[in-house]
Protein backbone atom coordinates (compact mmCIF):
# COMPACT_ATOMS: atom_id res chain seq x y z
CA UNK A 1 0.00 0.00 0.00
CA UNK A 2 2.87 2.19 0.45
CA UNK A 3 4.20 3.80 -2.53
CA UNK A 4 6.17 6.83 -3.75
CA UNK A 5 4.90 9.08 -6.10
CA UNK A 6 6.55 11.73 -8.30
CA UNK A 7 10.01 12.73 -9.22
CA UNK A 8 10.73 11.85 -12.90
CA UNK A 9 7.04 11.33 -13.70
CA UNK A 10 6.02 14.61 -13.12
CA UNK A 11 5.15 17.74 -11.02
CA UNK A 12 3.48 17.52 -8.12
CA UNK A 13 -0.28 18.40 -7.41
CA UNK A 14 -0.34 20.08 -3.96
CA UNK A 15 0.98 23.60 -4.61
CA UNK A 16 2.54 25.34 -2.23
CA UNK A 17 5.75 27.20 -1.73
CA UNK A 18 9.84 27.48 -2.95
CA UNK A 19 11.88 25.08 -1.07
CA UNK A 20 13.61 27.94 -0.32
CA UNK A 21 10.40 30.06 0.98
CA UNK A 22 10.09 26.54 2.71
CA UNK A 23 13.12 26.55 4.39
CA UNK A 24 12.73 29.75 5.42
CA UNK A 25 9.00 29.50 7.07
CA UNK A 26 10.38 26.33 8.94
CA UNK A 27 13.93 28.39 10.50
CA UNK A 28 10.74 31.34 11.47
CA UNK A 29 8.58 28.99 13.47
CA UNK A 30 7.42 29.60 16.83
CA UNK A 31 8.80 27.38 19.29
CA UNK A 32 7.52 25.70 22.71
CA UNK A 33 6.16 23.04 24.03
CA UNK A 34 3.94 21.61 21.08
CA UNK A 35 4.00 20.22 16.97
CA UNK A 36 3.29 21.33 14.19
CA UNK A 37 0.70 18.67 12.59
CA UNK A 38 -0.53 17.83 8.89
CA UNK A 39 -3.46 16.27 8.66
CA UNK A 40 -3.12 13.42 6.09
CA UNK A 41 -6.43 11.88 4.84
CA UNK A 42 -6.50 8.61 3.24
CA UNK A 43 -9.54 6.95 2.95
CA UNK A 44 -10.58 3.82 5.32
CA UNK A 45 -7.41 4.80 7.36
CA UNK A 46 -7.34 5.40 10.97
CA UNK A 47 -4.21 7.62 11.58
CA UNK A 48 -4.17 11.18 11.63
CA UNK A 49 -1.53 12.32 10.05
CA UNK A 50 1.98 13.61 10.24
CA UNK A 51 3.70 15.53 13.52
CA UNK A 52 6.83 17.25 13.85
CA UNK A 53 8.79 19.33 16.16
CA UNK A 54 9.51 23.05 15.60
CA UNK A 55 12.11 23.71 13.20
CA UNK A 56 12.48 20.40 12.03
CA UNK A 57 12.19 19.58 8.54
CA UNK A 58 8.90 17.32 7.85
CA UNK A 59 10.90 15.04 6.70
CA UNK A 60 11.70 14.27 10.25
CA UNK A 61 7.74 14.07 10.63
CA UNK A 62 6.26 10.92 12.32
CA UNK A 63 2.26 9.02 11.06
CA UNK A 64 0.60 8.86 14.39
CA UNK A 65 -2.75 7.64 15.99
CA UNK A 66 -4.24 10.12 17.70
CA UNK A 67 -5.39 8.79 21.15
CA UNK A 68 -8.59 11.01 21.35
CA UNK A 69 -9.23 9.85 25.01
CA UNK A 70 -8.76 13.77 26.41
CA UNK A 71 -9.67 15.67 23.06
CA UNK A 72 -11.21 14.91 19.64
CA UNK A 73 -9.22 15.27 16.57
CA UNK A 74 -9.98 18.68 14.73
CA UNK A 75 -12.62 16.55 11.88
CA UNK A 76 -14.27 14.24 14.24
CA UNK A 77 -17.33 14.19 11.91
CA UNK A 78 -19.68 11.75 9.98
CA UNK A 79 -18.20 9.93 6.97
CA UNK A 80 -20.67 10.19 5.29
CA UNK A 81 -22.12 14.04 5.79
CA UNK A 82 -21.90 16.69 3.22
CA UNK A 83 -18.91 17.48 0.88
CA UNK A 84 -16.59 20.14 3.49
CA UNK A 85 -18.45 18.81 6.52
CA UNK A 86 -17.31 14.71 6.63
CA UNK A 87 -14.76 13.28 8.40
CA UNK A 88 -11.56 14.21 6.20
CA UNK A 89 -12.32 17.16 5.35
CA UNK A 90 -9.01 19.19 6.24
CA UNK A 91 -6.92 17.14 4.65
CA UNK A 92 -3.79 18.55 4.61
CA UNK A 93 -4.65 21.25 6.66
CA UNK A 94 -2.04 22.88 8.90
CA UNK A 95 -2.20 22.70 13.00
CA UNK A 96 -0.46 23.74 16.12
CA UNK A 97 -1.12 20.35 18.04
CA UNK A 98 -0.76 19.72 21.87
CA UNK A 99 -0.03 16.87 23.64
CA UNK A 100 2.09 13.72 24.17
CA UNK A 101 3.22 10.40 22.80
CA UNK A 102 1.53 8.18 25.04
CA UNK A 103 4.49 5.59 24.19
CA UNK A 104 2.73 3.12 22.59
CA UNK A 105 2.46 1.85 18.99
CA UNK A 106 -0.80 0.82 17.74
CA UNK A 107 -2.05 -1.40 14.81
CA UNK A 108 -3.41 0.72 12.09
CA UNK A 109 -4.94 -2.10 9.67
CA UNK A 110 -5.80 -0.70 6.85
CA UNK A 111 -2.32 0.50 5.80
CA UNK A 112 -0.72 -2.62 7.59
CA UNK A 113 1.26 -0.20 9.97
CA UNK A 114 2.35 -0.15 13.80
CA UNK A 115 2.40 3.70 14.28
CA UNK A 116 3.21 6.16 17.41
CA UNK A 117 -0.43 6.50 19.67
CA UNK A 118 -0.18 10.54 20.30
CA UNK A 119 -2.67 11.71 23.08
CA UNK A 120 -4.19 15.32 21.82
CA UNK A 121 -4.75 17.80 24.15
CA UNK A 122 -5.77 20.80 22.07
CA UNK A 123 -5.21 22.13 18.35
CA UNK A 124 -5.32 25.24 16.29
CA UNK A 125 -5.62 25.60 12.85
CA UNK A 126 -2.96 27.65 11.35
CA UNK A 127 -2.99 27.34 8.03
CA UNK A 128 -5.87 25.71 5.16
CA UNK A 129 -3.36 25.22 2.12
CA UNK A 130 0.37 25.09 3.34
CA UNK A 131 0.98 22.91 -0.31
CA UNK A 132 3.64 20.37 -0.36
CA UNK A 133 4.92 18.34 2.76
CA UNK A 134 7.78 16.50 1.55
CA UNK A 135 8.54 17.74 -1.42
CA UNK A 136 7.38 20.04 -4.42
CA UNK A 137 6.62 16.60 -6.43
CA UNK A 138 4.71 15.16 -3.75
CA UNK A 139 0.86 13.66 -5.05
CA UNK A 140 -1.87 13.02 -3.31
CA UNK A 141 -4.10 10.59 -3.39
CA UNK A 142 -7.33 10.34 -1.51
CA UNK A 143 -7.60 6.19 -2.02
CA UNK A 144 -3.59 5.03 -0.96
CA UNK A 145 -0.52 6.27 0.69
CA UNK A 146 1.77 8.71 -1.99
CA UNK A 147 3.17 10.92 1.01
CA UNK A 148 6.45 9.55 3.34
CA UNK A 149 8.82 11.17 4.08
CA UNK A 150 12.19 10.41 2.01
Amino acid sequence: MLTHCGGALGGGNMGGPTVEERKAKIAAEQTGDFYYGRRYFVNKTRFWGYLKKPRESWSRARLVVFNESAKYNPDRLSENGPTGQRYGFDQNYEYRIRGSYTGREVYEPNSNQFLPEFKLAEYELLDRNPGWLFRPDDRYDSVRITLTPR
